[in-house]
């Protein structure tokens, strides 16, 4: 008995230390991970950029050291590592060029008109770019259409075809469901409600559309047009014809592309370019690499900063509980604190508030809203337009000191609504619940899902989301030095693309960061600098912690549920969201 319990102890004392021991070298292993992801750097003699378009492209994106410990295939790109990367390759002498290998780009038509300016003032300093493609999706051709040879596989092609939006819409299902959504709104044109309240699109929401994206496709005609001396009424018969389909031979002939190689050819032809033996090795730097390349840079003996914060997402109150859709988002109460430090924070000189949102509450952007003001007062503050800037996004947006979009922007959308799903008809006639009532005011079951609002309910709401509209259109006139009237003649939660908002007086200028930064430094009258993103990107531990089973079941669920997940997500965190609403449409889906 007592050797039993002798080896019985011996066993568990030995699988405790040997868990101990296991847990100790994990943690080592993850430390290491996430150190050598910050080993910097270096930069062989005759290097060649390889910028891979493929993937998602945010605003940033976080360094994630535990992706492959976890199976998961890092194939996001952050806008900011790009624009870094390519103007670091600009400035080394030991590069000699960009490759661009096109794979699938996804992202909003003003962040791939942002990547190919910069690819445009790369050229400038007289290094080459070379673009392959197995096939060229539209926002990778687009974007390599600025090099100075674009190659295409003998069996690939070239999917030029134009631009649509499309709309899914959710009445009749609802219906079915015994579901009716409670609208009220402001706003001729403000149809983030319509998916939910009819069956087709509005002549209203139907007319903006086609302004905006007929906007957006004649910038990337045009753009294309001066790089590849093929005039706009020819590549839009080529888009008419649907020329893919025509084989690589017809994307030849047609000029969009240089020449016919397979991969190998395409490795031969760089490696003539680099004056490289056939039998040596091409030195090429992935992105990951260019991002530890002067990663660490001291700051400025000036002490200056300039902040470039950004805020990215839908605008909430407070973090989504449930997120399909997976992408960042701006939390009105953090974003508030954020900007509160920056404005306490002596050594910034001036604020980049760089802004790619849809918009959301009303609440949490009047609260932004508000502290851009407080901030104003102390230093510059600058707006950096990204893909969106629409709704509460523009809400944030405009009482900044310069306004500065892409062409292709979404901006404007400025208007109100409120939405309550009411299930009266799911409760009462299919479920067959009785609900009974007793209550001291009117008012009291306000809301109730056993009933449809009453007139008086309705009077109510609607005079709730006049106020708010009436403030939203104040907060602009005010921001921009304009009337009131001027601010209602252009909104109605119209949306425009930012060439057309500049037109209208509710942009500046038409740009990217990069001037943002000239423009920021001018302001606070300072010529030497430290630039600084914000907010602080989270540690590796921090990381670590927030793979939880949630994140990965509702970023799953969101790649599965593809271009509708926003949808979807609305209907998930309806109970959420605050009442009063500053959105832009969610069904926009530019099919490119």
């Amino acid at each position: 008995m007592k050797d039993f319990l002798k080896y019985t102890l011996a066993t568990i004392v030995g699988l405790l230390a040997c868990t101990i021991i296991m847990t100790i070298i994990g943690v080592i292993g993850i430390v290491g991970m996430a150190a050598s992801s910050d080993v910097a750097t270096v930069v062989d003699e005759n290097s060649i950029f390889k910028l891979e378009l493929k993937g998602m492209v945010t605003e940033r994106l976080a360094d994630n050291p535990f992706a492959a410990l976890m199976s998961e295939e890092q194939t996001a790109l952050g806008l900011e590592d790009i624009l870094a990367s390519i103007q670091k390759a600009g400035d080394n002498e030991y590069i000699k060029g960009i490759y661009l290998e096109a794979g699938g780009i996804v992202a909003d038509p003003a962040s791939i008109e942002e990547i190919r300016n910069a690819l445009v003032k790369f050229r400038q300093t007289g290094k080459f770019v070379v673009a392959y493609g197995d096939n060229y999706s539209q926002a990778d051709y687009y974007i390599s259409s600025v090099a100075d040879k674009v190659i295409l596989n003998p069996r690939g092609m070239v999917d030029w075809h134009g631009m649509a939006s499309q709309t899914i819409y959710l009445k009749d299902l609802l219906d079915q469901l015994g579901i009716e959504m409670e609208v009220f709104k402001v706003g001729t044109y403000k149809s983030a409600v319509e998916p939910y309240t009819s069956t087709k699109m509005s002549d209203e929401n139907r007319e903006q559309i086609t302004a905006y994206i007929t906007s957006i496709w004649d910038n990337m005609v045009d753009g294309v047009s001066l790089s590849r001396n093929i005039s706009a009424e020819q590549l839009n018969e080529y888009a008419d014809r649907y020329i893919a389909f025509e084989g690589a031979e017809a994307s030849l002939e047609a000029g969009l592309v240089d020449t016919l190689l397979y991969m190998d050819g395409t490795k031969a032809y760089l490696k003539q370019l680099m004056e490289v033996d056939e039998d040596d090795r091409l030195a090429i730097l992935s992105i990951d690499e260019m991002k530890n390349l002067q990663k660490n840079v001291p700051l400025d003996k000036s002490g200056n900063i300039i902040a470039i914060y950004y805020a990215e997402g839908q605008i909430v109150d407070t973090p989504s509980e449930g997120n399909f859709s997976g992408t960042p988002e701006i939390v009105g109460e953090k974003v508030a604190m954020d900007l509160s430090k920056l404005r306490d924070d002596e050594t910034v000189k001036a604020v980049i508030l760089r802004v790619n949102s849809p918009g959301g509450s009303a609440f949490a952007s009047e609260q932004i809203w508000n502290e851009v003001v407080r901030l104003k007062e102390k230093k510059p503050v600058i707006v950096s337009m990204g893909g969106y800037a629409a709704s509460g996004g523009y809400y944030i947006s405009c009482a900044a000191d310069t306004i500065i979009a892409q062409p292709n922007t979404i901006t404007g959308s400025i208007g109100i609504f409120g939405m309550f799903p009411n299930p009266h008809k799911l409760i009462n006639n299919k479920l067959k619940l009785n609900i009974e009532t007793v209550k001291t005011n009117r008012l009291a079951d306000f809301g109730s899902m056993s009933r449809p609002f009453n007139t008086e309910e309705r009077a109510v709401m609607q005079r709730y989301i006049n106020e708010g509209y009436d403030l939203f259109v104040k907060r602009c006139a005010d921001g921009r030095g304009m009337s009131t009237k001027d601010i209602e003649a252009v909104a109605q939660g119209r949306v425009w693309t930012g060439e057309m908002a500049m037109e209208r007086g509710l942009v500046d200028l038409l740009g990217d960061i990069e001037m943002a930064k000239e423009i920021a430094a001018q302001k606070a009258g300072i010529e030497s600098y430290t630039l600084i993103s914000y907010p602080k990107e989270a540690g590796a531990l921090e990381m670590l912690l927030d793979q939880t089973k949630e994140s990965y079941i509702e970023t799953r669920v969101g790649k599965v549920a593809g271009q509708f997940k926003d949808e979807l997500n609305l209907i998930y965190n309806i109970e959420q969201m605050n009442r009063l609403q500053a959105r832009l449409p969610f069904e926009i889906h530019l099919m490119n």
